[in-house]
């Protein structure tokens, strides 16, 4: 009883309340118990003394009522004994993680990857010396530069033309050919009987404006300054790249394409150009792409960017001559790798796979896909130019097939020509419903002609780059069947299309 008294008045000195009804203590001690400590403490009649000298000295002797208190079982915490753990080692207070830093890279590739390289040489080069005029801001180029590629040969007729539109990192290389041995981007997918045959068709490819392959971009050399646009080079759109094409149809004689095929940028180019010139295409492909950039898409682009800005390197866009911003290039690549695959490639290729099963855990790269991020990032971030990305995705973010139209199914109405349009149900990057989407949009805005593949395949966006066999296939078909068919119409239909009666026609 003396000891539980000495503990309340060092309480009561210290300044310590009674926890409130209902809450929970260490030692369950009641309310009764601490009215009988209080009026102990009024007998006292000493001033008690400073807390430090009040623990220390002892309390005056005073008769207490005998006081039944409840036992108490405290719940008493294991606490791990060093010594058993590490037996060898005497027990110390600190065991931190001893790390070099930067990490060592230890990059690895493995599975199937698109073809990109670094294009200087083998391209043909449209030069127009004349004013371009941009949709944006009233910006203006001084001239016009777009590098091109050709394979086949185009006809007496000049109708059989295909225009292969880029991505938003490729070149206009997409085949091998006699001035450039590298393989393409779409290597697989373009010659002789392949999905673009190059036996009868005459495939053309562009790199887009804006970009660092040739065509004019914000690396270019300004010819009123002599030195590299840099971000003064003015912001581009998707209308932009595809007027700047159609200069070079002009250019090459051709009024007519057979067909426009592209993949994701490409394909919002595809789609552009049959909105621009219902005239001028015959029929038109759209695969992983969209009719307006979705807030998702927009995000993780403006994420790269950001990477890419935040470099201080970067130098405000002004870094040619000095330090490439390397850093920021690489980390934008890794974030739009995450984009490209899919999770269930992921799991199926790296699962939870180490690097090395022997290392002790750190904060460096320790699972295979934190590896192939950092190879991806690696491998592209001296091939390509910063800005170009930055002006590029910039153009993507802004596509919008609605805009200078009354809604989107009264721009789409302009297109008169048949259209495919592909999709993935993996793909992150532009989502399987955008595509389901964009066919129904053209079938509403009154396109008869719209044929609609949805693939399921393990490769998300980049299926587009590396599945020979469903979209190959389907681009090969679309690209040579000659819309025709033969049969009986209807007397209704025939009226309304052909202002006949009941006939058999070859339509």
């Amino acid at each position: 009883m003396h000891t539980f008294v000495r503990k309340g008045a060092i309480l009561m000195m210290k300044g310590l309340k009674l926890p409130a009804q209902g809450e929970s203590t260490m030692c369950s001690l009641t309310r009764k118990h601490f009215g009988t400590v209080c009026a102990v403490l009024q007998k006292v009649k000493e001033v008690p003394p400073p807390v430090e000298e009040s623990l220390q000295a002892p309390l005056p002797q005073v008769d207490l009522p005998q006081v039944d208190l409840p036992q108490v079982d405290l719940p008493q915490v294991d606490m791990p004994d060093y010594l058993e753990v590490y037996p060898e080692e005497p027990q110390v207070a600190f065991r931190g993680l001893q790390s070099d830093f930067p990490c060592v890279s230890r990059n690895q590739k493995t599975g199937p990857e698109p073809e990109y390289g670094n294009i200087t040489t083998g391209f043909k080069l449209f030069a127009d010396k004349t004013p371009f005029y941009l949709k944006y801001n009233k910006g203006v180029l001084p001239e016009l530069n777009i590098a091109y590629e050709t394979w086949g040969h185009l006809n007496e007729k000049r109708d059989n033309a295909v225009m292969i539109h880029a991505g938003l990192s490729a070149s206009s290389h997409a085949k091998s050919h006699k001035r450039n041995s590298q393989p393409g981007w779409w290597e697989k997918f373009v010659g002789p009987g392949c999905a673009v045959d190059t036996s009868k068709f005459y495939v053309i490819c562009t790199n887009n404006l804006g970009g660092c392959y040739g065509t004019s971009g914000p690396s270019s050399v300004n010819p009123l300054t002599g030195k590299p646009y840099g971000t003064s080079f003015p912001i581009v759109c998707v209308e932009d790249m595809v007027r700047a094409q159609f200069l070079l149809m002009d250019d090459l004689g051709i009024g007519k394409l057979h067909g426009a095929v592209g993949s994701s940028l490409g394909g919002m180019c595809s789609l552009m150009s049959a909105i621009l010139f219902p005239e001028r295409v015959g029929r038109f492909v759209s695969i992983s792409s969209c009719a307006q950039s979705h807030p998702s898409s927009i995000a993780m682009r403006y994420l790269q960017r950001k990477c890419i800005m935040s470099d201080p390197n970067w130098n405000k866009g002004h870094y040619y001559g000095g330090t490439f911003p390397k850093i920021g290039m690489k980390l934008a690549r890794e974030i739009a790798t995450l984009t490209y695959r899919s999770g269930p490639e992921w799991d199926e290729r790296f699962g939870r796979g180490r690097i090395n099963d022997n290392d002790a855990p750190s904060l460096c790269p320790t699972f295979d896909i934190e590896s192939y991020l950092e190879y991806q990032g690696e491998n592209f971030s001296t091939k390509f130019d910063p800005n170009s990305l930055l002006y590029i995705s910039k153009a993507m973010d802004l596509f919008d097939a609605a805009e200078g139209f009354t809604s989107l199914e009264a721009g789409l109405a302009r297109i008169t020509c048949p259209a495919m349009v592909l999709g993935v149900q993996t793909d992150i990057l532009f989502p399987i419903w955008q595509q389901r989407e964009l066919a129904s949009m053209l079938q509403k805005a009154g396109n008869e002609a719209v044929t609609f593949y949805e693939l399921n395949s393990l490769y998300g966006h980049d299926t587009f780059l590396l599945d020979l066999n469903g979209v190959g296939a389907a681009v090969k078909g679309f690209l040579e069947s000659d819309m025709k068919g033969f049969g009986w119409l209807t007397k209704e239909r025939v009226t309304k299309k052909r202002k006949k009666d009941k006939e058999r026609l070859y339509f």
